[in-house]
């Protein structure tokens, strides 16, 4: 499960360092996509075929289901960590998400996301949790 913050920034080739928690998760090699809400999503081997399956298994009649399938795997790359423990980003997915300079690096359970900082720090604010909480208790938390 990948937990925690990390503020970093991109180089000028588009390179981010991955903080050495998530990287020993991750391992060498691990997929990068679009993610919801303006963000990438990073998902390790293992968790990239759990999700491979399940768009595999939506009906292709579907066309949202065609849709949330483009849009997950048609921007998707595989990365791989350099000695530094760097990847690069694609540019496509670098400007999907606005990222330029400073990044968030959230984990969020079987993902990571990674966020344009300014926006992560709008987005993290979280002056409404309280009534977000309440409207949990019908999803089971």
């Amino acid at each position: 499960m990948f937990v925690s913050e990390y503020i970093h920034s991109l180089d000028a080739k588009g390179r981010l360092i991955i903080p050495s928690r998530f990287r020993e998760a991750l391992g060498d090699t691990f997929m990068v996509t679009k993610g919801l809400d303006g963000c990438l999503f990073i998902y390790d081997m293992a968790g990239w075929k759990v999700l491979e399956e399940k768009l595999r298994a939506l009906p292709l009649t579907n066309t949202n289901a065609r849709k949330f399938t483009r849009f997950m795997l048609g921007g998707a790359a595989e990365c791989e960590v350099d000695r530094q423990g760097r990847i690069l980003l694609p540019a496509n997915l670098r400007d999907f998400a606005h990222l330029t300079k400073d990044v968030a690096l959230v984990g969020v359970g079987e993902r990571i996301e990674i966020w344009d900082k300014e926006t992560w720090m709008q987005t993290s604010a979280y002056d409404d949790m309280e009534e977000i909480a309440e409207n949990m208790e019908g999803l089971g938390i």
